[in-house]
This record gives structure tokens, C-alpha cells and sequence, in this order.
């Protein structure tokens, strides 16, 4: 091989490596999961990429996309998950992009803890949310458990996309508005037994770390409706175990601190 070759060669590997540094794996703390993506060969004739992708437990947008050579905003793009990567065992996703839609070129992304190499920033900003009365306006909002506010939005990695109540082990989780569940499951790794609803085109919340869920996926919930008992998770503050809800509010994917959107506590 030619030296102009070798250095072409290089430079392609540095690149790539580069790329699949931010394959970050949601995971708790001492966790014996491995926090980067498998090196695993894309499949198809000649190591092809296919047409579609099924999650697997553990998988995130930054995992399949860094797997294929894809940026995780056209990826998001081509199957309508917003900004955000909440995406979910079972799941088909598209790896090329659907007739009219092109890809965006950026490799950015968010998740629900998410970073480079098990060590990132907080997210301390919210996204500009539309108003009351407007059409994507945010349903009314109610607090999911009764417990104090012990994890702030954007305080720590564990909180970079949620907050964190605490309370009693078996105590009720209540829906924050009413919806459809989209997911119900443990195949999002960090979250424990984990809860999705869908309240509008916009809106989604989530529950994890529950012991118990007592909706499934399909079900309409109400406002108010007990959905799940509480469990235990990793204190944002401490990292040792306590009995926590993990609350998550977004807005097109991207997540937005809880204590904005709740009514003020009486």
C-alpha cells in the first residue's frame, strides 16, 4: 500500500473512532453493563446496511446510529422521534431515508442520561414550549406522587432529563395527564420498569423506577389514574438506593424540566 493510502486509511479509522465515542449505553451506576455500543457488523450482502433496524434491549440512537455510519438527527428524522431518543424494545427502525426526506448531516443527539464516554454534562435548558391556548399547548399538568423534589432538572447526570421524587416503596404513581401508554417495560436500561404516555402529537411523559406497573401498553390512563407503585432507584445526590420516581416531561422528544410545566405545590 502506498503511503498517500495508509494515511487516507488513517485518517478514516481517527474519524470513526471519533464518531462512536458518544455510543453511550444508559445504565446506573456500578452497573456491570458496558457503556459502549458492540462493535457489531452491519448486516446484509457485503456488510450492506439493511433497510430497517429492530431495538434491542439496551440500544440507543447514538448506538444504532454510530453501528450504520448514520447521524442520530437523521436517524430521528427518517422515523419521526423528534429530538429525543426515547425509542423502545421491539421498535422498527427505518435506516435510509423515506422518499422527500433527506437527512440532516449532525451527529448531535439527547437522551435521557446521556454523554461521551460516561461523562457528560448536565442539561440544565429547557426548549421554548408553546404557550396556553396555542395548538401544541401542553395538556394540564398534575404531580404524579405526593413525595419532595430530591433530583433537579439538569442538577446531575441522573437528572439530565428528568426529575426525581421521592416517597415510599409501593406508594402510588399517578398519571400526570391523561393519555395513551406507549410503552410499559424494563428494556430501556437505567430506567427500571419503566412507563411512556402519550398525551397529544406533542406531549409524552415518563415514570421509571417503579416496582410494579399496573397499566400496559395500549392503555388509555386518566389524569389522576394510578398507574404504577413506586420502586427504588439510584439518588441523583448520593448514588445509593432509595425509593425514588424518575419523572420525565417532553416536548417533540426534547425533554423539558418538570417544574415548569407542574402546578406549584400547595
Amino acid at each position: 500500500m502506498s503511503k498517500p493510502a495508509r494515511l487516507l486509511l488513517l485518517c478514516a479509522v481517527c474519524l470513526l473512532l471519533a464518531a462512536c465515542s458518544g455510543a453511550v449505553r444508559w445504565a446506573e451506576p456500578g452497573s456491570s453493563r458496558p457503556t459502549t455500543a458492540p462493535a457489531t457488523p452491519a448486516a446484509g450482502s457485503g456488510g450492506a446496511r439493511p433497510a430497517w433496524y429492530i431495538v434491542k434491549a439496551g440500544d440507543t440512537l447514538y448506538a444504532i446510529a454510530c453501528q450504520y455510519g448514520l447521524s442520530v438527527d437523521s436517524l430521528a428524522a427518517w422515523n419521526d422521534l423528534g429530538n429525543g431518543n426515547l425509542i423502545r424494545v421491539g421498535q422498527r427502525l427505518r435506516l435510509s431515508p423515506p422518499a422527500g426526506k433527506a437527512g440532516t448531516g449532525s451527529s448531535a443527539g439527547s437522551g435521557p442520561v446521556s454523554g461521551s464516554g460516561g461523562a457528560s454534562a448536565p442539561r440544565s435548558q429547557s426548549p421554548t414550549v408553546p404557550a396556553a391556548g396555542t395548538k401544541d399547548a401542553p395538556p394540564r399538568w398534575q404531580w404524579p406522587v405526593s413525595g419532595a423534589l430530591v433530583g433537579k432538572f439538569g442538577d446531575a447526570p441522573l437528572t439530565a432529563s428528568g426529575v426525581q421524587l421521592g416517597g415510599r416503596v409501593g406508594e402510588p404513581v399517578r398519571a400526570a395527564a391523561g393519555g395513551v401508554v406507549v410503552y410499559a417495560g424494563n428494556g430501556l436500561v437505567g430506567y427500571g420498569e419503566l412507563l411512556i404516555v402519550k398525551h397529544n402529537a406533542s406531549w409524552l411523559s415518563a415514570y421509571g423506577y417503579n416496582e410494579v406497573l399496573l397499566v400496559r401498553e395500549g392503555d388509555r390512563v386518566q389524569a389522576g389514574q394510578t398507574i404504577a407503585r413506586m420502586g427504588e432507584g439510584p439518588s441523583a445526590v448520593t448514588r445509593e438506593r432509595r425509593a425514588l420516581l424518575h419523572f420525565e416531561i417532553r416536548w417533540n422528544g426534547a425533554p423539558v424540566d418538570p417544574l415548569t410545566q407542574l402546578p406549584p405545590r400547595r
